[in-house]
This record gives C-alpha cells, structure tokens and sequence, in this order.
C-alpha cells in the first residue's frame, strides 16, 4: 500500500513539474483533405478521401513545441485484387494518421508560420479487400491567423509518407480549421 502512495505522489508531483515547464501552447480541430497513392496499385489514379485532423502543441521553448497530430479520413477508390491488368472496382477506405513529432515556429504580427516533423503510424482499412498498418512520417507546415486573443485559423500542408501492402505511399496533406491557444 506504502509503495502505491508513493507512486501516486511520485506521478503527481512529476506532472506539476512538466506543466510548471509548459510555456503555452495550441489545440486544433478542422477539415482535412488526403491526397495518396492508391492502395492496390500506383498506376491507378491517385485517390482522394475527405476528414478531419486535431493536433495539441505544447510549448517547450518560445519558438519550439511538441506535437500530437491525429487525423481520419475517409472515401473510395478504385482497387484491385490482381494488379492493373485485372478489372477494378470501387471500394470505401478509411485511413487513420497517429503522428508525434516537433513544431518550430516564430509570430510576427497576427501570423504564427510553422514547420514541423512528425513520426507515428497509419491504419487503413479498405473495406472489401482487407487492413493494414504502417509506419508513418510527416513533413509540412503552414500558419496560423490570430483571430481574438485565445482564437486562431490555422492552413497546412503536410506530405505524409506511409508503405502499406508492399507498396509505398506518397500523399498529401491539407487542412484547415480553429487554433485555441492556451
């Protein structure tokens, strides 16, 4: 019993003292637009799926941060079980991006411009074929537009790399949303 107490009071105080070195930081939550390498084949078009994305950035130096990113997004594309010389057909997928990484950034004026890289991984699930998950890196950056004190807009792009079914993925990232800075 002595040694949970101590464990308790032991993470407690750990977590006031990583919050008394958090400086600021920034919540995001908005639109998301995927652009990638189809799934069953490179020669197929490239497909183009719909979300979301959310980040939290937590300041651990005036121009640099710590980011969590997530996103899903979902959509259909043309598939195949045998290659591009088979025949295709249309299948829903959704894909999910778990992505850690750092952020610097610097504001001037009402703009706060940003780069970042960030590594994690990636879960897709094409409905009629089958799942898969994959090692994922992001590169990109973009800015975000003080609206009020606490209230932002942010635009990014990131190029998103992941290798899923043997084959690599090449895709783009756009999204565009509200930055809560705390």
């Amino acid at each position: 019993m002595r040694k949970l107490v101590f464990l308790t009071c032991s993470i407690a105080f750990l977590i006031g003292v990583a919050s008394a070195q958090m400086r600021s930081g920034n919540a995001f939550f908005g639109y998301s637009y995927y652009n990638s390498t189809n799934l069953s084949s490179p020669l197929f078009n490239r497909a183009t799926t719909n979300g979301w994305e959310a980040s939290v950035e937590g300041k651990i130096l005036p121009f640099m941060g710590v980011v969590a990113d997530l996103d899903g997004h979902f959509g259909s594309q043309n598939v195949s079980t045998c290659g591009q010389g088979c025949g295709q057909f249309r299948s829903a997928v959704s894909q999910y991006n778990y992505l850690f990484g750092s952020r610097v950034s610097v504001s001037v004026a009402k703009f706060r411009p940003f780069a970042e890289v960030l590594i994690g991984g990636s879960h897709v699930n094409v409905h009629l074929l089958s799942s898969g998950t994959s090692f994922a890196t992001a590169v990109g950056g973009g800015f975000d537009y003080k609206v009020m004190r606490l209230l932002g807009w942010r635009l990014q792009a990131d190029y998103v790399h992941t290798h899923f079914f043997n084959a690599k993925q090449n895709n783009i990232r756009v999204s565009t949303g509200i930055v809560v800075r705390f």
